[in-house]
């Protein structure tokens, strides 16, 4: 996926900032224009993220941010997790989550036909993404990958539990 010269900045600064506090960097987007720019900063961690590690990590990203000064003008911060639709962005994400389903989106090439596919994600091949779609085996170029997100199904089937 493209990224902005001020999100590349931003994933610079804070990647190791997010593993010093055992978190991991998923992702930054910059939304919004230069007078109303917002950063949102996506973190996870082993067993999933909880709103006080949130809280906590909007601090600490906000001093660096200012510290450092990549963005040179006002912004809004938005700290969150990935949610169940996490975006995958580096190549240790297709291994991660092999076994998942996935919806990846490439940028489109004169000629080329399909541009979206929902499937199994089978793993990283070389330097191609490969998904299982309906029984199909089906290979995407990763510097071409435009968008890949897991594919949040909830399952709401299960009975609740007493306490809940």
């Amino acid at each position: 996926m493209a990224k902005t010269d001020v999100a590349r900045r931003l994933e610079e600064l804070l990647d190791p900032v997010a593993a010093a506090h055992g978190l991991e960097l998923v992702a930054v987007e910059q939304a919004g224009g230069r007078k109303s720019m917002i950063v949102r900063v996506l973190l996870d961690c082993e067993g999933g993220i909880n709103l006080d590690a949130i809280c906590e990590a909007n601090a600490w990203i906000n001093e660096a941010i200012d510290e450092a000064d990549p963005i040179g003008g006002p912004y809004t911060l938005e700290v969150s997790s990935p949610g169940i639709d996490r975006p995958l962005r580096k190549p240790s994400d297709y291994e991660r989550f092999a076994g998942e389903t996935v919806t990846v989106k490439k940028t489109a090439r004169p000629g080329e036909g399909r541009l979206a596919w929902t499937g199994v994600l089978v793993g990283l091949e070389g330097e191609s993404v490969v998904l299982d779609v309906d029984g199909e085996r089906v290979e995407i170029p990763l510097d071409s990958v435009q968008k890949a997100r897991l594919k949040g199904v909830v399952d709401f089937s299960r009975e609740r539990g007493a306490d809940q």
